[in-house]
């Protein structure tokens, strides 16, 4: 069973989701959030699976709340919804730590797909729409971490060559297929290099891998 809880400031559409969740029977809705202060401590006391987290609400707002619930370190993982499919506010939101976003008029079955793909661990974003919101919105926010901005990174360090590779690899926007392809790997050997990347830089998901490659400068805006 797949936990849930909303933040969004506009009734309906907590309504709206609220309905969707509850004619699944492999989720469970455990609470709901008008603000991102109350989503916060939401998360904090319930520890659902998945959020779906408005970005723009009264007082604060679901990016600065989306930065405080992945801080915690708790096992929430955030799903953005926005207004438009590339807009600041989802390249701010990845930055935060969100695992994906959607755009709010998503057909249902694409919430639902997003929202089990999250629980399962993996992103909804794929890699090449992460490479052009960084692309596109490198002015709007700067590079993070130690040593970010001139690839000094010290978990750069710990990484193989060949891992370092693939890490380019997956900045650049590659599939594991194609990954496999051009290192002529197996896909098999390519997920395995991946699974240690995202353990040995601390990336929750594929998504958080390509941001840490952008900001380390593996891969720089196009």
């Amino acid at each position: 069973m797949t936990t849930v809880a909303i933040a969004d400031d506009q009734a309906m559409q907590r309504f709206g989701f609220r309905m969707l969740l509850e004619s699944q029977d492999d989720m469970a809705l455990v609470g709901e959030a008008e603000t991102g202060s109350a989503a916060v401590r939401l998360c904090a006391e319930l520890q659902p699976d998945v959020v779906l987290m408005d970005v723009r609400m009264p007082g604060l707002d679901g990016i600065e709340a989306t930065r405080r619930i992945i801080a915690s370190g708790g096992r929430t993982r955030v799903l953005i919804l926005t207004t438009f499919d590339l807009d600041e506010y989802a390249h701010a939101g990845l930055r935060a730590g969100a695992s994906g976003f959607l755009v709010k008029d998503a057909r249902p079955e694409e919430l639902l797909a997003g929202i089990r793909a999250v629980a399962s661990g993996d992103a909804v974003v794929a890699p090449t729409l992460t490479r052009r919101l960084l692309d596109r919105y490198a002015h709007h926010l700067p590079a993070t971490g130690a040593g970010a901005a001139d690839g000094t990174d010290p978990r750069l360090a710990a990484l193989t060559g060949r891992e370092r590779e693939v890490l380019t690899a997956i900045g650049q926007g590659w599939t594991n297929g194609e990954i496999a392809e051009r290192l002529v790997v197996a896909e098999s050997t390519v997920k395995t290099h991946v699974g240690r990347i995202l353990a040995k830089i601390g990336a929750r998901d594929r998504v958080q891998a390509v941001i840490f490659a952008y900001d380390t400068r593996l891969v720089r805006p196009e």
